[in-house]
């Protein structure tokens, strides 16, 4: 039987792909202004006078933030998918390993190539790397092992984006391992959330906000039986709808304030978009293909990036990041890379990585979220 063209997905939860979607794009229109370095430094950058600023405003001036939200919405996920399968031990740690490295692994592993061999090309031509500039072999071995930020000073090396993803893997061993070894309770989430918010280190930022998401994602299945749900739904939508006029009226600027307004505001939001939509066939199908992109794009941008600006300079032609069609020809190109790599490389890699290091094992129940990068119709872990 034919299921109807607005029926609700049951394997992914719609608002979160479009979250995610949307953060990734934050980052890659923060990172535009990159086009108008020269090595580490910027060079007549006037913020106000790239391309569709007034429209994109919240992305130029605070895009770096989707890095947060990232953090919290891979909390959410993990949270709702993994919490009960570690904690009663149907799910090992050498699954938990083998689905996380052949989820981030093959991409990261294929772009810190590619710009290790980019770099030296861009430094014949300009005497200097492209904005990052710790490119050395001790830096490339900690990124090939994914331990490039794993100290309080930002490596800025090679592939520089890698560095959330970095710091989110030492996050993924803590929340195993206290899941497994520990106690599961939320009021444990609630004690590193506050905890990490007075630490001012990276891995301190990315538990606060991952915690936060989990619990967002453990205040949703925990309402999930309630016969006040809708209620407390709408309570939560009102009041997602009700703060970001508030702090857009008291015009909040402080960095401190921002972080902690999106540390408060993020979950709430995840709490909301975690719901079926029944939406139209077609629209579904794009933000899944929106959500499968993310990770693609993230490692992808800076590596485009700077074979744009080899080219250029090949060509002894001025990057000309004004431009509005360049900025078009940059994003869509980017987008459409992203896609193309999801489906012909990174699903692929994923599928052989688990077939040759699981030979049997047991997928999570089906909870109607796939979680963060994973591939789509493949194991919900």
């Amino acid at each position: 039987m034919h299921k109807t063209s607005t029926s609700a997905a049951t394997n992914k939860l719609l608002g979160l792909e479009g979250l995610r979607f949307l953060a990734t794009l934050s980052v890659l229109i923060w990172h535009y202004q990159h086009f108008a370095f020269i090595g580490d430094t910027p060079v007549d950058l006037v913020k106000a006078e790239l391309p569709f600023y007034g429209l994109l405003l919240p992305f130029y001036e605070a895009g770096e933030y989707g890095v947060w939200i990232f953090w919290c919405i891979s909390g959410f996920i993990f949270f709702w998918k993994y919490r009960d399968a570690i904690s009663d031990r149907s799910v090992s740690g050498w699954t938990f390993f083998v689905f996380r490295l052949s989820r981030l692994y093959p991409l990261h592993f294929a772009t810190l190539l590619v710009v290790a061999l980019l770099q030296p090309i861009y430094f014949a031509l300009n005497q200097t790397f492209f904005v990052y500039q710790n490119n050395d072999i001790p830096h490339f071995l900690a990124q090939l092992l994914m331990a490039s930020d794993w100290t309080s000073v930002r490596s800025e090396s090679f592939n520089g984006p890698i560095w959330s993803v970095s710091v989110e893997v030492l996050v993924y061993a803590a929340f195993f391992l206290t899941l497994r070894f520990a106690i599961k309770s939320p009021l444990f989430n609630l004690i590193v959330v506050i905890a990490c918010a007075n630490i001012p280190l990276q891995v301190c930022s990315c538990l606060a906000f991952f915690y936060a998401g989990g619990l967002a994602a453990i205040a949703k299945q925990a309402i999930a039986s309630a016969r006040s749900s809708r209620a407390i739904e709408i309570a939560a939508w009102c009041a997602a709808a009700v703060i970001p006029i508030v702090i857009a009226l008291i015009s909040l600027r402080v960095a401190i304030v921002v972080w902690l307004s999106l540390l408060t505001y993020t979950p709430l939001l995840l709490f909301c978009l975690a719901g079926e939509m029944p939406l139209p066939r077609p629209l579904q199908r794009l933000l899944e293909t929106a959500g499968n992109t993310t990770y693609s794009c993230y490692l992808l941008h800076f590596p485009i990036q700077l074979l744009i600006v080899i080219i250029l300079s090949l060509l002894r032609l001025p990057v000309p990041f004004h431009d509005h069609l360049f900025w078009a020809a940059f994003v869509s190109t980017t987008l459409a890379a992203s896609h193309l790599v999801y489906r012909f490389f990174e699903a692929p890699a994923q599928s052989l990585i688990r077939s040759r290091l699981l030979r049997t094992h047991k997928a999570l129940p089906n909870q109607g979220l796939t979680p963060r990068f994973a591939v789509q119709k493949q194991p919900t872990i």
